[in-house]
């Protein structure tokens, strides 16, 4: 998490700094100490009235909740240092973090939840059909172009975890599509899909939206929600600023629709 410089618009930011307020009372304040035992020092970390080795199972699961604890309290001082730069008072508390439920039917017809295990069975970069090219790298990703390349590092400075051109099969389809990117939202346990349009032409742009907008509304995604859209067009060049207040739209509408 690196956007110590970045803005973050106003309700996705307040979702975030009530996430780390939330997490902070769950997670368990741990200690750590070292001892010394038969001549050799160990180290321990102690939960209520007992002590684990750091070394044993127990042990390393305390210690990824202590990293988790201290990682957490980090991104709340990053995020409330920003809300404290740009708004008044205190996070509103109706930007408060829970799981929603957004489903996307897939090609057999049933219904799968967009949350963090259907994030985690996407494999990334599996899109194949396509050149790419070397210039555009990052992160161990040959991304098609300058803004894809952008807007991954955009999400990644975020913490954003994200798929790129992930495979996925929906509704109505013969085969399987490869969105640009499908990223997770933690704060919501939800999947975003966006797509970037680097058109050439109005006509390209006409029809390539049409059919996505097709493609996605027929499997039950909503334009907006559930969906991101960029472009860029040599009279209308991608700006990243359009993605944060995209998406900080597509956050705020999954946390106030009915589901």
């Amino acid at each position: 998490m690196y956007n110590v410089d970045k803005y973050i618009p106003r309700e996705y930011l307040a979702l975030k700094i009530n996430y780390c307020k939330r997490e902070l009372i769950r997670l368990p304040v741990l200690k750590r100490s070292t001892i010394l035992i038969n001549g050799k020092l160990q180290e321990c970390i102690h939960q209520d009235n007992h002590r684990y080795y750091s070394h044993t199972p127990k042990g390393q699961e305390l210690q990824s909740v202590i990293e988790l604890r201290d990682q957490t309290e980090r991104e709340l001082i990053v995020y409330q240092a920003i809300w404290d730069s740009n708004f008044k008072g205190e996070p509103p508390r109706e930007f408060a973090p829970h799981k929603v439920n957004r489903w996307l039917t897939e090609a057999n017809n049933s219904r799968v939840a967009m949350d963090k295990a259907y994030f985690d069975s996407l494999k990334s970069d599996s899109n194949t059909r396509y050149a790419k090219y070397s210039n555009y790298f990052f992160d161990g990703i040959y991304y098609r172009s300058a803004a894809e390349k952008e807007i991954a590092i955009w999400y990644t400075e975020m913490g954003i975890p994200f798929k790129y051109e992930p495979e996925i099969w929906i509704a109505g389809l013969p085969e399987p599509i490869n969105p640009d990117f499908i990223l997770y939202i933690k704060e919501l346990d939800n999947c975003k899909f966006h797509e970037h349009f680097g058109m050439k032409s109005y006509a390209d742009y006409l029809r390539e939206t049409k059919i996505k907008y097709s493609n996605y509304t027929g499997a039950g995604l909503l334009p907006g929600t559930d969906i991101v859209f960029t472009y860029n067009k040599d009279e209308l060049p991608f700006d990243i600023r359009g993605l944060e207040s995209n998406l900080n739209n597509a956050v705020y509408n999954t946390m106030i629709c009915k589901l």
